[in-house]
């Protein structure tokens, strides 16, 4: 360590972006489920936050994390809902006709997790 600087700390957005850059090519998690597993279970609404303000050329797979119900939860929708379930898709994803996945078949849940 620098004499007279000091080190920063980690931040929930930090964890946040760990957490989902841990999640595998073919699975979603929940909003809740991230904030779950980062000991903030009432935290839902800022994961959205931390991946909505991840900056354009992040390593974050953001488009893997949906809402409780698996689906794309986009305001507004348009390109950018576009772009996360093309991106969903390509890696072998599918959404079922109301356009939701089955999170019985591609929640993810972290080794160890309760």
């Amino acid at each position: 360590m620098t004499p007279g600087r000091a080190t920063r700390r980690e931040t929930f957005y930090d964890r946040v972006c760990q957490f989902v850059r841990g999640v595998p090519a073919g699975h979603v998690v929940t909003y809740g489920q991230v904030a779950l597993e980062l000991g903030s279970p009432a935290a839902a609404r800022a994961v959205g936050y931390a991946l909505h303000f991840l900056p354009g050329d992040s390593d974050v797979p953001w488009w893997r994390v949906v809402n409780a119900g698996g689906a794309i939860s986009l305001r507004g929708r348009g390109e950018a809902a576009e772009l996360q379930r093309r991106l969903l898709e390509g890696e072998g994803v599918a959404f079922q006709r109301e356009g939701a996945i089955d999170l019985r078949s591609y929640r993810w849940t972290p080794p160890g997790s309760g």
